[in-house]
Parts: C-alpha cells; sequence; structure tokens
C-alpha cells in the first residue's frame, strides 16, 4: 500500500516536472535577431502572397488566383483611437500595423504590444477585396486621407473612406474602415455605385494573412497554445484549423454555412472576421506561400442595377481574448481561449476567479479566496484523509517493531500491516485522497494563468507585480517549500527508509521546480498548504489526545 502511495506521490512529481519543463520553454529567450531577419524580410516582401480567393459559392463569377504580395512601398495612414494605433495601406486599403496601447510587449516594458504588422517578427495582416471582372482586390490601390487621422474628444468613432483607383468601367468602389471608442472592433464596408449600363453582381471577400510562427512566448512549449485558424457555426460548433493541417491538405479547407466566423488565434490575443445576418457565407483556410496562410470568409454583396448602389459591412475583432467581452460580441468568440484538455475544469475556475476579482479588484486575492473555496468544498474528504494519516501515525511505534520482528520477510510484514491497518479501520491509501484531488485543480489552473489575458502582467501586492510569471525574488516558492516540509514531518513516516528518504527530499524537489513556475500558481500552492496545515494539526492533536486519555 505505501508503495502504491509512493507510485501516486511520483506521478503527481512526473506531472510538476512536465508542466516546469513547458514553462521554461514558454520564457525561453526568443532567438536571435539576426538569424530569422532575413527570411522574415523575404515573407513580408515576395512569399507574403495572400491570393485573392476564387469562390465557389453559387452564381459567384470565377476569377483566377491573383498574386498579392503585401509589400512595404505602399504608402500608409496612422490612424489612433483610445485603445489602438494602426497603419492602413493604400494598398488594398489593408490593416497593416496594429498595436493596443493598454497592453505592453512585456512587464515593465513602454513598447506597446504589436498583434498586426507585415514585418518582423511576424507577418500578420488584414485585407479584404471583390471577387467580380474589375472589380478590386487587396491589391489594388486605394487613395488614402491626406493626414494620419486620430479620434477626437467626444466623437464615438472614427471612419477612414477611400476609393479603388482602379475597377469596371462607370463603377465606383469605395472601402470604409470605421474604429469605435473603447472597442477593439473595426467595420469593414464595401459602398458600390454602379453607374454602368449592366448589373454587377460581385463578392467580396475577408481574410488573414499570418506566417504560421507561434506568437512570442508561446513559441516552443511544451504545452503550447494554439496558434493558428479557428471556425465556429452553430451546426458544428468551434473548430480548430492547424497550419500543418491545411499545408497538408493542399489548401483545400472550404466550408458553407448561414452563419458563424472565422479568426486567427494566438496566445493571449485574437483576431476575427464576423459578418452578420443569415447569409450563405463561404469559409476558407489555404497555404498561400512558404511559410504563410490565409484564413478567411466570403459572401454575396448581391446584386446591384444599373444606376443603383450597394455595399457590404463585415466587423472584425482583433484583440486581447477577455472572455466576459468576447461573449456578448459574438456566440461562441469566447471559446478562442485556449485551456487545453482541461477546459471543463478550468473554465469555470476562471469564472470564479473572476467573480472574486469584481469583489476584490486584486487577481491574486481571488486567487487566494478560490483556494479557501476548493479547500472548504472538499474539507470532507481531506479530513478523512488527515484522520487515516493521524491513526496510522499513532501506530509509527508498532510498525517500527514489526520491522524489528519480521527482518527481511517483507511479505510477512506487508501481511502483518494490512492485518493491523484493518483492525484499525485504516485506509492506507487515504494520504494520497488530496493529492489526486489537487492534480486536476494544478493544472488546470496553470493553464489558466498561461490561457488567461487577464492574468498577464496582473499584480498582487509587493514585489509580486506579474502573477503570470514567476517571482522575481523566489520568495513564495521558498515558503512554499517550507509548508511542505512541514507538512512532511505531520505526516507518518514511512516504514521503508527509501520511502523516508524520498518523502524527505520532496520538499526541495518541489521547492526547485516552483523556482520558475507563475507566481499565481505557486501563491494559490502556499495558501492550499497553509490550510492543509492548520486543518492536519488540529485533526493529528485531536486523534493523538484520544489515544493518550485511552491509554
Amino acid at each position: 500500500m505505501d508503495n502504491r502511495r509512493l507510485f501516486l506521490i511520483l506521478i503527481f512529481c512526473f506531472s510538476l516536472f512536465m508542466l516546469w519543463d513547458g514553462w521554461m520553454k514558454f520564457n525561453a529567450p526568443p532567438p536571435p535577431a539576426t538569424s530569422a531577419a532575413a527570411p522574415a524580410t523575404a515573407t513580408s516582401d515576395s512569399a507574403a502572397d495572400a491570393a485573392a480567393p476564387t469562390t465557389t459559392l453559387e452564381g459567384a463569377p470565377a476569377t483566377p488566383e491573383v498574386s498579392a504580395a503585401v509589400g512595404n512601398s505602399a504608402p500608409t495612414i496612422r490612424v489612433e483611437t483610445d485603445l489602438i494605433i494602426a497603419e492602413v495601406s493604400a494598398e488594398g486599403g489593408s490593416l497593416v500595423h496594429l498595436e493596443f496601447k493598454q497592453h505592453k510587449q512585456t512587464h515593465g516594458s513602454e513598447n506597446n504590444l504589436v498583434l498586426l504588422d507585415r514585418s518582423n517578427p511576424h507577418v500578420y495582416v488584414a485585407q479584404s477585396g471583390l471577387i467580380g471582372e474589375g472589380m478590386p482586390t487587396h491589391k489594388t490601390r486605394y487613395t488614402l486621407p491626406g493626414t494620419d487621422q486620430s479620434l477626437t474628444a467626444g466623437a464615438d468613432s472614427l471612419t477612414i473612406r477611400m476609393q479603388a483607383e482602379q475597377a469596371p468601367e462607370g463603377v465606383s468602389v469605395f472601402k470604409l474602415l470605421t474604429f469605435k471608442r473603447g472597442s477593439y472592433e473595426i467595420d469593414t464596408r464595401y459602398e458600390i455605385d454602379n453607374k454602368s449600363v449592366d448589373s454587377v453582381a460581385p463578392f467580396a471577400y475577408f481574410q488573414f494573412a499570418r506566417d504560421g510562427e507561434p506568437a512570442e512566448g508561446a513559441k516552443g512549449m511544451g504545452v503550447s497554445t494554439f496558434t493558428g485558424p479557428a471556425v465556429y457555426t452553430e451546426a458544428e460548433k468551434y473548430q480548430k484549423i492547424s497550419f500543418a493541417d491545411i499545408a497538408d491538405n493542399s489548401a483545400k479547407f472550404n466550408r458553407k454555412s448561414q452563419d458563424g466566423w472565422i479568426a486567427m488565434v494566438q496566445h493571449y490575443f485574437v483576431s476575427a472576421w464576423l459578418p452578420n445576418g443569415d447569409a450563405e457565407r463561404e469559409f476558407i483556410a489555404r497555404k498561400v506561400g512558404p511559410d504563410l496562410y490565409a484564413a478567411g470568409v466570403i459572401l454575396p454583396v448581391g446584386e446591384i442595377a444599373s444606376g443603383q448602389d450597394g455595399g457590404i459591412t463585415v466587423p472584425m475583432y482583433s484583440g486581447p481574448q477577455e472572455q466576459d467581452k468576447l461573449q456578448s460580441i459574438a456566440p461562441g468568440l469566447d471559446l478562442v481561449v485556449d485551456y487545453g484538455w482541461l477546459t471543463v475544469i478550468a473554465a469555470p475556475l476562471f469564472w470564479l476567479l473572476e467573480w472574486f476579482h469584481k469583489l476584490t479588484g486584486n487577481w491574486g486575492w481571488a486567487i487566494i479566496l478560490v483556494t479557501v473555496m476548493i479547500k472548504a468544498a472538499f474539507f470532507p474528504l481531506s479530513a478523512a484523509s488527515y484522520k487515516s494519516m493521524a491513526k496510522m501515525r499513532t501506530l509509527g511505534p508498532r510498525l517500527q517493531r514489526m520491522k524489528e520482528q519480521y527482518g527481511d520477510d517483507k511479505a510477512k510484514m506487508q501481511q502483518e500491516m494490512m492485518d493491523m491497518y484493518r483492525r484499525e479501520k485504516i485506509n492506507p491509501l487515504g494520504g494520497c485522497l488530496p493529492i489526486l484531488v489537487q492534480i486536476p485543480v494544478f493544472i488546470a489552473l496553470y493553464w489558466v494563468l498561461l490561457g488567461s489575458v487577464e492574468m498577464r502582467h496582473a499584480p498582487w501586492l509587493g514585489w509580486i507585480q506579474d502573477l503570470s510569471s514567476k517571482d522575481p525574488y523566489y520568495v513564495l516558492p521558498i515558503i512554499m517549500g517550507a509548508s511542505m516540509l512541514v507538512q512532511t514531518k505531520l505526516n507518518p513516516t514511512p516504514p521503508d527508509p527509501m520511502q523516508a528518504k524520498i518523502m524527505m527530499a520532496m520538499p526541495i524537489v518541489f521547492t526547485f521546480m516552483f523556482l520558475w513556475f507563475p507566481s499565481g500558481l505557486v501563491l494559490y500552492w502556499v495558501v492550499n498548504n497553509l490550510l492543509s496545515i492548520a486543518q492536519q494539526w488540529q485533526i493529528t492533536r485531536m486523534i493523538e489526545g484520544g489515544k493518550a486519555k485511552k491509554a
């Protein structure tokens, strides 16, 4: 039975080691810029060729593939709102740069986090165009406003209006980008004024072109968060599409639906095209160049008769994965938050954390309160376990006498131990239950800290200014190790000397691994240990006191 307990502890240690290994890779510095600069530059000028899609929607005109590099030569204008700084290119009116004022590149940095860009370290742009004979694509030049644009005080939105320099004879095409105050949503609208003698019925496509490399920080993780396209429909719900699958399938992914959206997901942030209404749409994901992929949606604009005008508007969200806001933007959009295979535990765990955060205004205190709540929920289980361990502790002298009596006859000693446990009504595996209960909760919290942008750079108090990164002075890991040592002393000493040595070494091993764990995770473990010590000490004192009175 003691061997089984040791086996469970080793499983837990292995789980911790895997998380520690993933966390170390997660925090590994990016490769030197010199080695990556050349390929990235080449990609932005030639390989970043997201071609205009050829739609298969019924009634759509067939158009040839159009090579469409995101060049750096086209002029751009700068657009600034209260939340973002963007750059719009004259080439296709594409969004080629997007940075967030309220999210920094790293903790303590003055540089804003950049999500969309057309150069180092990633190619990642938002493009759109029209499909139809002579219609402008995302390679067509547009006339830009003469100066940079900013959201003025008191205004709720800012619209950039651009006209395509090339269009069918008698047809004028305008592209409008509308930026909103206090929002990461950007509306893309096409207005088509048809003064030709014939009617036109174009289709519109909206796509993201991105290289296949993970975002900084997620690159090379042993338990990496997902990077790549994702599609949501009411019928098939949320589905991720890996870059590898797109490449293996020779870019043949197509799916039609009456609803849904398509996104490009990466660690902490997401960009998504969110078509309104129930018009039939076609989702596409293709490899369009060396280490370059496009994912988007095609929609019908509708027939525009001679002398009439028409248009189409598709909102785009490009910002942090803030779950409460994503839920209100589009159905299922909050599913882009990647909690790995323990989502069933991690999602309600985050909900609890968020609820306590609203009460306290601090994620560190929210973690402490959730820990107390979890400990209270499992109190009966923990109490039974600690009672079992306390009773085993009182049997220490008898176990020692058995060891001396039976010497090397381990089979006989094991049998006598089991008989004694039966007589005393002790479950020798009872002490393993708290460990088994904590394993999924511990790993789920790990994913919450890694996957929730709300935890990114979130302070607690004093020296802990980022709960998603390690304790800079290793205070919490040392406290955690000391608390584990106290717990080891409260537990019954294993009769096997080797097991006893392993148990005494555990606090040292755990302390070493926890040095690099997120401080929020270590905080959870410290609070859990302190509560366990208090509960275990009280139960042990009561049982040992009762035994003394009987004696």
